[in-house]
């Protein structure tokens, strides 16, 4: 450590933290005299208290660095590209698969309805425990959302699906045209 009397860095306190944990979890420091420690450390203003914490303790060895290969990178292919399906991992196609079957719009009425639920639960128990009642604010987040939903689920989707069905049907009739 630098010169005993220079002033401590929070990441310096945080460094000596972690020095005392380490002897604690060998068993050099007792609970208590982890505790103590500790909050000495992060009441230290210069390198000299700090030192003090450890003075009594042998230097922590560093474990032998572990070589691992890295990940190989797994590219995702360009929108447009790949077989059936492609459209659920791009803004391509619409909606995806989300919007183009009856279990993709119950999947997302699914997702919808989990998030408007932990979303009403933090605004219920901040309004609680303020005391009084908060803007409700989960409207902002569940609101249009919903509406995108409703409309999809009222209105039709246009998804891969639904296109694929479209394009069978021109290729059946070519001189008809089909909305």
């Amino acid at each position: 450590m630098p010169e005993s009397h220079l002033r401590a860095a929070d990441a310096d306190r945080a460094a000596v933290a972690e020095v005392l944990g380490t002897h604690m979890s060998a068993g050099r420091l007792t609970v208590a005299e982890f505790d103590d420690r500790l909050s000495r450390a992060y009441a230290a203003r210069t390198y000299g208290e700090l030192d003090q914490l450890t003075a009594d303790l042998p230097a922590v060895e560093q474990p032998p660095a572990v070589r691992t290969e890295p990940a190989p990178v797994v590219r995702p292919a360009p929108a447009g590209c790949g077989g059936p399906g492609w459209g659920m991992h791009s803004w391509v196609g619409g909606w995806g698969h989300w919007g183009s079957t009856a279990n993709g719009l119950r999947a997302a009425w699914a997702s919808w309805l989990t998030t408007a639920v932990l979303v009403v639960g933090i605004w219920a128990l901040t309004s609680v425990s303020s005391g009084e009642s908060i803007y409700p604010w989960p409207v902002w987040v569940i609101g249009p959302w919903g509406v995108v939903l409703l409309a999809q689920t009222l209105g039709g989707t246009r998804g891969p699906g639904r296109d694929r069905q479209r394009d069978r049907q021109r290729d059946r009739h070519p001189g008809q045209l089909h909305g």
